[in-house]
């Protein structure tokens, strides 16, 4: 027997609206007998001079015995409801072939960093022709004698002093290190919740859990029902060796909103704190791109 929460709980607020009101009942009657008995009104019935009791039926003792058996059957059968009492999850619609496309996608590959380009060269000097008319004849030089005599002393030069060349500038910082993203490795990433089971079961639960989290999550833009828009969103990512999801974006959008619906609710994974198992290559944890189709269909 299965009985949703829903009836349970009629059930168990109905039991305590009518446990109440036999209480309350029977407090107004013997409330009332025990008016009577003040009154006198049970002076000629003799039941004082056979029970125990003057006034026999202001006995509130009277009937313990069938509220202890009224008690049990309750307890009884509160018990075999709370063990009936069966929780649905809520039914979530997906289509069918979610995770199939009906064309090849063309992915970009990953965006990296890119060294800039080298600057470029210099222009070369602008030679400047002078005409004839402003040239000036210099003079030839003129050329002393310098020969030294023996009995003439030669005074040596003051030697320069060179300055010291500057400081080499310092190296310039190394490039930050950019981990490569694989498309296709051996272990690919899937969504967490189905690690207790083999290996053959895990790939397939791990897409419906994921299919389920999507299209409960989803809802149909308001723009893209009035017009009658339907079609298939590509949303890819990147699974982090975290299992973060990263640099999500669109590959394919019907338009009418449901790209950026789709968009939202892979976001949404990180805004919940939902984190995949990373894929692995060569047994250890890798980045990997991960392209996710998200189909609008109009009932």
């Amino acid at each position: 027997m299965q009985i949703p929460g829903s009836i349970l709980g009629i059930l168990v607020i109905s039991i305590f609206v009518g446990v109440i009101a036999l209480i309350l009942i029977m407090r107004n009657v013997y409330k009332k007998r025990s008016q009577d008995a003040m009154s006198g009104a049970f002076d000629g019935d003799g039941t004082q001079l056979i029970n125990r009791n003057k006034y026999e039926k202001v006995n509130v003792f009277g009937l313990s015995g069938t509220f202890l058996n009224l008690g049990l059957v309750l307890s009884l059968g509160l018990a075999v409801l709370a063990f009936a009492w069966t929780q649905f999850e809520d039914q979530v619609n997906i289509p069918e072939g979610a995770l199939e496309l009906e064309e090849d996608i063309e992915i970009e590959p990953p965006r990296t960093a890119e060294p800039p380009p080298p600057p470029p060269p210099p222009p070369p000097p602008v030679i400047e022709e002078v005409p004839e008319d402003q040239l000036i004849d210099e003079e030839p030089p003129e050329f002393t004698d310098q020969s030294v005599d023996e009995n003439v002393a030669v005074v040596a030069p003051e030697p320069v002093k060179k300055e010291a060349p500057p400081p080499p500038p310092p190296p310039p910082p190394p490039a930050p290190k950019i981990e490569e993203i694989f498309k296709v490795v051996e272990e690919m990433p899937r969504f967490p919740g189905c690690e207790d089971l083999s290996a053959a079961e895990r790939k397939q639960c791990a897409d419906r859990k994921m299919l389920e989290f999507i299209y409960k999550n989803i809802k149909y833009p308001a723009i893209a029902r009035e017009n009658g828009i339907e079609g298939t969103a590509v949303v890819t990512f990147v699974v982090e060796k975290d299992g973060k999801v990263t640099d999500a974006r669109l590959l394919r959008d019907p338009k009418g909103g449901t790209g950026e619906e789709a968009l939202r609710v892979v976001n949404l994974m990180n805004t919940e704190g939902i984190r995949w198992i990373p894929g692995k290559q060569r047994g250890r944890p890798v980045r990997v791109q991960f392209n996710l189709p998200v189909k609008f269909k109009l009932e």
